[in-house]
């Protein structure tokens, strides 16, 4: 068993092509001997998103604070603090913050999903596998 408080690990900026204000904290994975899954907590900061995307792996994404939206494809749905939401393999999406104080949430991914491929949606120009 592991316990840790938040403010013991480090956040670093999303360094992913247009991604704007955001910033990541990997809680626990792998790493930690996490066996299936990874947790992560965003900090997105006001009028900041996470690029456009898609990628063959789910997300599990429970909202902490703020408000935001989710987009799905090209359709937007409001989130806040409270909500949880499923986003599907290859299912485009991007998070937004478009509340005054910064939005925060945890995401769930499989740990095999450092080795799986993310694409930006080919409308933002750029493509990046990682």
């Amino acid at each position: 068993m592991q316990v840790r408080n938040i403010d013991a690990v480090p956040s670093q900026p999303v360094d992913m092509p247009g991604s704007s204000g955001c910033r990541v904290q990997w809680l626990l994975g792998e790493k930690d001997g996490a066996p299936n899954f990874a947790m992560r907590r965003f900090e997105v900061a006001p009028g900041g998103h996470t690029p456009r995307h898609h990628h063959p792996y789910e997300h599990e994404v429970y909202v902490l604070a703020g408000e935001g939206e989710v987009i799905e494809g090209e359709t937007p749905h409001r989130i806040a603090a409270g909500d949880v939401i499923l986003v599907k393999p290859d299912e485009v999406h991007q998070f937004r913050n478009i509340g005054p104080s910064p939005l925060r949430f945890l995401c769930l991914i499989p740990n095999d999903a450092a080795s799986k491929s993310v694409t930006v949606v080919p409308e933002c120009g750029i493509e990046s596998h990682g």
